[in-house]
């Protein structure tokens, strides 16, 4: 530094020591985009793993769809509070994009065995319907539900289109046929 009374170093430092000074000092001019790094929104696609294994994700695949990574890591913090109980189970299979339909043992004409619960999973068109997909939302399933809590999985396909009326209108002759006994 050419500056001395700018220094931060005792007037006895080394030569060694002044110029880690100096090359530090221009470290602070570096952009450093913490708050981007930080938000889902924001965060570049290729360092969402390391925002995932800092907000404690318990599952991460690379072949998920970048919709659906970004969405888990919005919901991290949610789905770790909630941890063990059916609001944690509704989380993660929404951050998924599939939609789910729990009833508990105690919900069900007669009421069920006790601490089970019936999954109805609904994989939408804008997911992967995979079977490795399919397996990842339950292996998220397994991970946040009640760990005393056993489940029973019915899995559905949710598709929507568009119904179009097309017609042509096509001339039909009618011909009244006489029939008689020879």
């Amino acid at each position: 530094m050419s500056n001395p009374t700018s220094s931060l170093l005792p007037p006895n430092a080394s030569a060694l020591e002044r110029n880690l000074e100096q090359v530090t000092t221009r470290l602070d001019a570096l952009p450093v985009p913490v708050r981007e790094q930080w938000n889902p929104d924001t965060c570049p696609l290729e360092r969402l793993p390391f925002l995932a294994w800092a907000l404690s994700v318990d599952s991460w695949q690379p072949s998920w769809p970048e919709a659906v990574k970004r969405q888990i890591l919005r919901d991290a913090v949610n789905i770790q509070r909630h941890k063990g109980t059916a609001q944690s189970v509704r989380d993660v299979v929404a951050a998924f994009g599939a939609g789910l339909a729990l009833v508990e043992w105690w919900q069900k004409t007669p009421a069920g065995t006790p601490h089970t619960f019936e999954v109805v999973l609904t994989v939408g068109s804008s997911v992967p319907a995979t079977s490795e997909y399919q397996q990842n939302i339950l292996d998220e399933i397994s991970r946040t539900k009640p760990v005393r809590s056993h489940f029973t999985l019915i899995a559905g396909l949710s598709l929507t289109g568009g119904l179009g009326l097309q017609g042509a209108a096509r001339p039909l002759t009618y011909t009244r046929l006489n029939f008689s006994e020879a």
